[in-house]
């Protein structure tokens, strides 16, 4: 496959100015807006309500403003709840109610992250409030105190995570005593004790500290840098250890985003966890397009095996399904595609689906199970399914070759083009087991019709594409450029992208005249591997695909498998099992 060179174009939208998320903020660049609430009790479903709010705004350890206001509740104070806060209700008699004291606080917190010590409790006050007065709330980022500490701060250091025993920890400046301006002062400190003790981690952008968890082993934060130098855009990354074996691949449309999310607490996969503790480096191939770097994964994965990647590292471990050419044709199971001018079915990435699918025909026609060959006119011993007549018995001349020829004849039909005579019969017979109430056969006869009709459509999209020698295709990408792809027997011969302002045509034409060669496979084998020709086809298949050419004529039978495919067969809905 080749990827069209780069030309020069303006660069996109999101290459001039990446948003934040994509490059990390700087935590001495953050603005915090620590708020502490005083509220009458614990849960404004039970019509509690704010009676102080107080607030602390930091930048790079620097004060920035403090906001304070006492809260006219409208209601009385619980008597333990002014003992605990000091707060009365001759305090709030005069106060500002919290239609009046709540946008002044939004106004001073806006633009900033939100910080509060169990902020579902004090944000889900402010949120309650800001809906119930009809305000607009900004769309503030939060970081709750509480969750951070939990993951740095240990059982030997403090008995809990109350604030009043973090104050202690990181020797806060303000002791906590339960009015809100004090608290969030007391807050302040401990959020600059965790920060400082996580820089030492590793931590030091807003989405590390975001995401942090004590989950993601330091020795795996540390390796972050590993991403550094991948850029940001579509392609394959290879995560290598110390003798450069490949551990895993992956794609991504944001090579250098993705690996980074590897060492954050966004990534809980156990094996993959193992596998960043082993891994020392990362390469990258960069692509032009999503799909070329969906098929280069599918290559590479193919090629180096990597131990933590579970999927497509075999796809040489397949299994097809076949209806020889002899006098007495017959069906069987077989691991390749030969030039034998037989019929194939598949193929089946386990054994199972293919013998499935070879019991669903078996089923319905009466052809031959024995594995030899037979003369012209064989002259044996009838076997036992030709006594429970699931088998016309050619060995013993109970039919003669027309008739037998007949129903191999209806079941290359069935195979290559139209399943009806299998999907009819099945259903019959699913619908009499079903009337029975023998539920568990009528499930079994439908997995394995399902079996089979995916077999077939999937046959048959393969083999529409393989046939083709050239496929041309277009479609407008987000960042509004055309990507363009030539596939040829349904393998990726070139991908890529037009510039701005170049003329569509001569890039296409200079595309197609430095692709890929390829040939044909032989039948229905795609010339890569099926799992690659059907990435290819559901994007050729994607909203917005537009054809530039088609060499050859890429079209499925009108009654084939796919319309059986796309719709379920389950029992009927009066007759479900339990």
């Amino acid at each position: 496959m080749t990827t069209a060179p780069p030309a020069a174009a303006p660069p996109a939208r999101w290459d001039e100015q990446r948003s934040f998320d994509e490059l990390g903020r700087p935590l001495h660049d953050v603005t915090f807006c620590v708020v502490d609430l005083e509220t009458t009790g614990g849960s404004v479903a039970d019509g509690d309500m704010i009676t102080e709010i107080g607030a602390v705004k930091v930048r790079g350890g620097e004060v920035l403003g403090e906001f304070q206001t006492l809260v006219n509740p409208h209601t009385s104070i619980p008597a333990f709840i002014a003992v605990l806060t000091g707060i009365t209700n001759g305090m709030v008699a005069d106060a500002p109610p919290v239609g009046a004291a709540l946008p002044a606080f939004l106004e001073f917190a806006r633009g900033s992250v939100l910080v509060a010590h169990n902020a579902r409790f004090d944000v889900g006050f402010l949120r309650h409030f800001a809906r119930e007065q009809d305000l607009v709330w900004p769309d503030f980022e939060v970081l709750d105190t509480v969750r951070l500490a939990r993951h740095v701060v240990t059982r030997d250091e403090a008995p809990n995570h109350k604030l009043s025993s973090l104050a202690r920890v990181f020797r806060s400046g303000t002791t906590p005593n339960h009015r809100a301006l004090a608290d969030a002062r007391a807050t302040v400190d401990v959020l600059h004790g965790l920060m400082e003790r996580l820089g030492g981690l590793g931590v030091h952008t807003l989405e590390e500290l975001q995401g942090y968890s004590s989950k993601v082993a330091s020795a795996a934060r540390r390796k972050r840098h590993l991403a550094e130098h991948l850029p940001h855009a579509p392609g394959v990354y290879l995560f290598r250890d110390d003798s450069s074996r490949v551990l895993y691949i992956g794609t991504s449309r944001d090579l250098r985003r993705r690996v980074r999310s590897y060492f954050t607490a966004s990534e809980k996969r156990t094996r993959i966890g193992e596998m960043v503790q082993i891994a020392t480096s990362v390469s990258a191939v960069e692509c032009a397009t999503p799909l070329e770097a969906s098929v280069r994964e599918l290559r590479l994965i193919a090629e180096h095996k990597p131990p933590y990647n579970r999927r497509s590292r075999h796809p040489e471990k397949v299994t097809w399904l076949k209806l020889t050419r002899e006098p007495w044709p017959r069906l069987s199971l077989v691991k390749r595609v030969l030039d034998d001018d037989a019929d194939y079915l598949g193929p089946f990435s386990s054994r199972a689906a293919a013998e499935s699918s070879l019991a669903a025909l078996h089923e319905v026609f009466p052809i031959r199970q024995c594995n030899d060959r037979l003369a012209r006119q064989p002259r044996r011993s009838s076997c036992v399914l030709a006594e429970m007549d699931r088998c016309l018995s050619p060995c013993d001349g109970s039919v003669d070759p027309q008739t037998y020829a007949a129903v191999v004849r209806q079941l290359r039909d069935t195979l290559l083009r139209r399943p009806d005579d299998v999907v009819d019969l099945v259903h019959a017979r699913m619908a009499a087991l079903a009337e029975q109430e023998r539920f568990e056969e009528a499930a079994h006869h439908r997995d394995r019709l399902a079996d089979f009709v995916r077999a077939a459509a999937r046959t048959q999209r393969l083999t529409a594409l393989t046939g083709c020698p050239e496929v041309v295709a277009t479609r407008r990408e987000d960042d509004g450029r055309w990507a363009v792809h030539v596939v040829r027997h349904g393998r990726l011969a070139a991908a890529g992208v037009i510039p701005a302002g170049a003329d569509a045509v001569a890039y296409v034409d200079g595309l197609r005249a430095t692709a890929e060669t390829v040939l044909p496979a032989i039948g229905p084998t795609p010339a890569a591997t099926a799992e690659e020709s059907e990435r290819i086809l559901r994007w050729l298949e994607s909203p917005g695909v537009r054809l530039v050419d088609v060499v050859g004529e890429w079209a499925c039978p009108v009654r084939g498998a796919g319309r059986h495919a796309a719709t379920p067969t389950p029992l009927s809905p009066t007759t479900v099992a339990p």
